[in-house]
């Protein structure tokens, strides 16, 4: 890919978030993640005031995602990409020419169209080496949220009810009290969408939308990756047996690993009381994943948050009080990065004790900046259709699969992001605590499943709009 021949028409809108927006060019099988700036009633907001402070920003993410995250998420999992510098003319025309496919909800900020830089990764929609697609078929591209739902076990909770409720849980009443959401989700796991190659979305979890009905038209999407064309199943029966296959070969790759021995949970944890799952799934649920499987990867970097913000909110004002007294150590202590091999040694060299020092404060810090980052992280799984041959067999007889798997959204979360967290960690758990005890009949209607078993049957995965 030539950066001094860059053209906007070879890219197209693939998606944003809060803080960055993506294009893609399938032709390179490359994605550019560009960032976004606030717009303010005066005029625009610049974020980042020079072409070097953007492209250290970006080269910050690269550089956490290839020494802190890769080693601790896995390497096979990770992609850190480059930073690059693109010529400002390319910038401004996609900038107009990708304004008008934007959701109007993400239109309060900009694409950064001043400094030119921006994050280069592969095209995670596509497959890089494909013995795959007889039929010629795209593949498919799931992107899933593994958000937390673990119960903390720290000494230094103050609240019962956080020893009870999971915060993902308490945090969707907070959301949809203040309507940010319109309902409630049922687990920690979202599939955020279906896509095609390329990028057209052929499904996402609508707010507001006919669910039942959405599900018919995704079921049809992937009727031919699921059943042979010449089958006489059709109706109901057949968008039934289309979502769970599609179930089992999702479920495959997020618990697909090497290694034979499992990673056992706690027995001595408390479920979720307010999860809506249903309840003799989690009584029958066999409570280990396989070891290096990528939900236990991300499960145990969750984990690093073994303090609770309760506990990290003195050591986090210990660093400040120690900075404000040795200011010049703030580049030693890795405060703001650079996020190298040694910032990974302060995490996980950090005491498994409090022994009152700097070391251990800054370390368990970094631990939770960490978690936070695989608390908010997404998972792509591609999956595409191969030889008889070759790839993941859920069944004899059934199509098999190829497919790869990918953690995204790996950016460090700021230091001085504690503070807030601390304080929206009260309002979330004063707001539950408020509120009435849900009824659990009333907020299972609500819930949004994948497969409409309602007891369970077979293997049910259910998630949430985003």
């Amino acid at each position: 890919m030539e950066l001094d021949k860059m053209d906007e028409n070879d890219w197209k809108y693939h998606g944003e978030g809060n803080k960055s927006l993506v294009v893609s060019n399938v032709q390179h099988a490359r994605v550019l993640r560009l960032l976004k700036n606030l717009i303010s009633l005066d005029d625009l907001f610049l974020l980042f005031q020079t072409t070097e402070q953007a492209f250290l920003h970006i080269q910050n993410i690269v550089d956490y995602s290839q020494n802190v995250m890769k080693p601790l998420l896995g390497e096979k999992f990770i992609h850190n990409g480059e930073a690059v510098k693109l010529p400002l003319d390319f910038v401004r025309q996609l900038s107009l020419k990708v304004q008008q496919e934007r959701p109007e909800s993400r239109c309060d900020k900009v694409m950064d169209t001043l400094s030119g830089c921006a994050l280069c990764l592969p095209n995670l929609t596509q497959l890089s080496s494909c013995c795959c697609c007889r039929e010629h078929r795209p593949p498919l591209c799931i992107e899933i949220k593994p958000k937390c739902g673990f119960l903390p076990s720290s000494r230094h909770v103050t609240k019962e009810i956080k020893n009870q409720v999971c915060r993902f849980c308490m945090h969707q009443h907070f959301k949809l009290a203040h309507g940010k959401w319109k309902r409630l989700s049922r687990y920690s796991i979202s599939i955020l969408s279906v896509s095609i190659q390329g990028g057209e979305c052929i499904y996402s979890c609508k707010d507001d939308a006919d669910v039942l009905q959405d599900l018919d038209e995704l079921a049809q999407h992937l009727r031919p990756y699921f059943l042979p064309s010449g089958s006489l199943m059709n109706g109901h029966q057949s968008s039934k047996v289309v979502l769970n296959e599609l179930i089992q070969v999702i479920v495959s790759a997020l618990l697909s690993s090497w290694d034979p021995r499992k990673t056992h949970l706690s027995e001595g944890r408390v479920r979720c009381e307010a999860s809506l799952l249903h309840r003799d799934l989690l009584r029958n649920t066999n409570h280990c994943l396989p070891k290096d499987c990528v939900l236990d990867k991300i499960l145990g970097t969750q984990m690093l948050d073994n303090l609770d913000i309760e506990g990290l909110n003195p050591l986090f004002k210990r660093v400040e009080q120690h900075l404000q007294d040795f200011p010049k150590e703030r580049s030693s202590l890795q405060i703001d990065g650079p996020y190298s091999h040694s910032f990974l040694e302060k995490i996980q060299k950090c005491p498994t004790e409090d022994d009152g020092s700097i070391e251990y404060a800054v370390g368990k810090v970094h631990q939770y900046r960490v978690a936070m980052t695989a608390k908010d992280c997404s998972i792509m799984i591609t999956i595409a259709t191969c030889g008889e041959e070759d790839g993941l067999e859920i069944q004899p007889s059934k199509p098999r699969f190829t497919y790869s798997v990918s953690i995204l959204d790996l950016d460090p979360k700021p230091y001085d992001s504690i503070p807030h967290q601390s304080r929206l960690d009260s309002k979330i758990v004063n707001h539950y605590l408020r509120s009435t005890l849900p009824n659990n009949q009333e907020l299972a209607n609500q819930s949004v499943f994948l497969g409409w078993d309602r007891e369970g049957e077979d293997c049910t995965l259910v998630f949430h709009p985003v």
